[in-house]
């Protein structure tokens, strides 16, 4: 081992062939979907939640997204079952020990660290740890984890069986060989990894911030109906607009991303998040997975 930045690295030579397991912690629609992934892709797969409730709707959900699946001739049925089997559910935070370990929880600093921390103490000093975060610093989370050199972002993009990319964000502690077998573990799951440094919004939410602002800002001044930015810009190529994308994703994770970027980039007045969305939030009307967000769903 060598020191370095002021810690001790434990080196070892990390290969895609060494990874036979993953871990998904937090099984939300972003956590559920990232483990019905892996477990696609023939990795025994632990879900960990310690929300009962949200463990149980995970299971259904994942069964259902399978049985989809299946109907449409995309797995057979054999499939979907040998897919469903490799997932382990589980609510007790020592059944978290993998070879790679993705924290996917609530986007709050403290609860992701004591969640790091603790799954360092059950795991061996050749496990990896990533965070699927999308706007907070990842670097000041390793500042404060026992695992820093094998720690992380592996952000998915919603929902993560479907879009193909993956920001592979790296710190100044995180070690090559992590980062190479992480960008061949997300080849593997059928993604493409996109290797970018620890900075505000990371690559897409830094540069999606306009799209979303700018519309809100248009609405916010009555100059024209959320209806018909969606439209203007569906036919200008997107294949969603920004109220509909703001829906899918869920008012409250993409208005904690506005306000993350708009404060770690010293508040620029042209990226300060909007009242209309804040409002949203706080009348819980965050899109699809509550039925109304800018839209109604059934």
């Amino acid at each position: 081992m060598k020191k370095q930045s002021g810690i001790q690295c434990y080196l070892y030579i990390f290969s895609l062939e060494m990874i036979n397991n993953i871990c998904i912690c937090g099984a939300g629609t972003m956590g559920s979907g990232i483990a019905q992934l892996a477990a696609r892709s023939g990795l025994d797969t632990i879900l960990y939640e310690v929300n009962g409730e949200v463990l149980a709707k995970a299971k259904k959900t994942i069964d259902a997204n399978l049985q989809m699946l299946a109907e449409k001739g995309k797995i057979t049925f054999d499939e979907k079952e040998r897919i469903y089997q490799r997932i382990r559910f589980t609510n007790n935070v020592i059944d978290c020990t993998s070879d790679i370990i993705i924290e996917a929880i609530v986007e709050n600093a403290e609860a992701k660290i004591r969640l790091l921390t603790q799954l360092a103490g059950v795991n061996n000093h050749e496990a990896i740890f990533a965070t699927n975060t999308s706007s907070l610093s990842v670097t000041s989370l390793a500042d404060r984890i026992p695992q820093r050199d094998r720690f992380l972002g592996m952000h998915f993009f919603n929902p993560a069986p479907v879009m193909k990319l993956v920001e592979i964000v790296n710190t100044n502690y995180t070690t090559e060989p992590v980062i190479k077998v992480v960008s061949d573990l997300s080849q593997k799951m059928g993604k493409v990894p996109v290797v970018c440094k620890d900075s505000p919004g990371f690559i897409v939410n830094r540069v999606a911030r306009p799209f979303y602002i700018e519309s809100l800002r248009l609405l916010e001044e009555g100059q024209i109906s959320l209806e018909t930015i969606d439209s203007l810009l569906e036919a200008s190529g997107f294949k969603l607009g920004p109220f509909k994308l703001m829906d899918l994703i869920g008012n409250d994770i993409n208005y904690s991303v506005s306000c993350s970027v708009y404060e770690q980039l010293n508040k620029p007045e042209r990226l300060r998040p909007s009242s209309i969305q804040k409002e949203k939030v706080q009348k819980g009307e965050l899109g699809k997975k509550t039925g109304k967000g800018y839209y109604k769903y059934n």
